[in-house]
């Protein structure tokens, strides 16, 4: 008897030295593309896939004196393109003046986890190799970030074994569903790219714009709860201009996903409990007294609602103050 379970003891320890070991290989391998994404010369072409529609993109990359510059363009219906020159983000859209902001980030519907702190997601995300397979005609090595709480989505992703770039990018539901696909249909990593996107120096794009900082220091309401990870960003109030309510809000990310959370008075037009999912953004609405709750963002229904009923309000206070 005492053979039998040191045996299964040797052999559970193995497996979990072995389940150890494949997840720190899956985070080298994380690491590596998002190294080569930030460092290499290339360009990818890929479709994003969603439940009704697909979105043909164009994105270009390229380093030069240590400064990232990056070109998206969108190749069907209106001309809309993204330009990052360093720190620099520039927006050009139809029906919408120009407009360049300091950021590091391009908010675009980029391949999911270019620019991602990887050491930090593996706080709140498990790295699980799922084996081989070809994208792009590329051989790849495929891997699922799953998080450790199972209150938040998932990314399925192909990573070309050659270059470490990602080809693939499936978002995936608890329930195994997929909501979003990015896959690449060609790539090139090139250092010709460079010389077409040095053009980027001297186009003339709008001055970045002085961003207001938050106006708020501290709310009559707080959120008792969020998943690990989600941190909050800067409180906001403002007045929405059909209806005159005065709304405060604040965003929280875990530098994979996010979402907003709206406060206001409560009147005749407030949604007294909706709880909609379009693709990967949930809505979740309701009336807690006087007040109205809204949590908007890139998470499951079942997390939107218990982060919005977690929601607490400070006696004789309220948004129009």
């Amino acid at each position: 008897m005492k053979k039998i379970l040191i045996s299964v003891l040797t052999l559970f320890s193995l497996n979990s030295n072995l389940a150890f070991a494949e997840e720190k290989a899956a985070e080298a391998l994380l690491l590596q593309m998002n190294q080569a994404s930030q460092h290499l010369n290339y360009e990818l072409s890929y479709i994003l896939i969603k439940k009704n529609s697909i979105e043909p993109l164009l994105y270009r990359h390229a380093r030069a004196d240590d400064q990232q510059f990056a070109h998206l363009v969108y190749l069907s219906g209106p001309v809309r393109e993204v330009i990052r020159r360093g720190d620099e983000v520039s927006y050009i859209e139809p029906g919408v003046e120009p407009f360049t902001i300091e950021s590091g980030n391009v908010v675009a519907p980029t391949i999911p986890l270019l620019n991602s702190d990887v050491e930090r997601l593996s706080d709140y995300y498990d790295f699980v190799p799922m084996g081989r397979a070809r994208e792009a005609g590329a051989a790849c090595h495929v891997l699922r970030v799953v998080p450790k709480d199972g209150q938040r989505y998932s990314y399925v992703l192909w990573v070309d074994e050659k270059s470490k770039l990602p080809l693939r990018a499936d978002l995936v539901d608890r329930d195994g569903e997929v909501l979003e696909q990015y896959r690449t249909i060609s790539y090139s990593v090139n250092d010709q790219i460079a010389q077409v996107l040095s053009g980027l120096r001297d186009v003339k794009l709008p001055d970045v714009l002085s961003l207001p900082k938050g106006q708020v220091m501290q709310s009559y309401w707080t959120v008792g709860w969020v998943p690990n990870g989600f941190e909050a960003k800067e409180l906001n109030r403002y007045r929405m201009n059909n209806t005159e309510r005065m709304v405060e809000s604040q965003m929280y990310s875990d530098g994979l996903f996010s979402f907003s959370v709206y406060v206001s008075n409560s009147d005749n037009l407030s949604l007294k409990g909706q709880l909609v999912r379009q693709g990967r953004r949930t809505l979740h609405s309701f009336v807690k007294g006087d007040r109205e709750v809204s949590v908007i963002g890139d998470i499951p229904p079942s997390t939107a609602k218990r982060i919005a009923q977690s929601v607490t309000f400070k006696t004789s206070q309220s948004a129009t103050q």
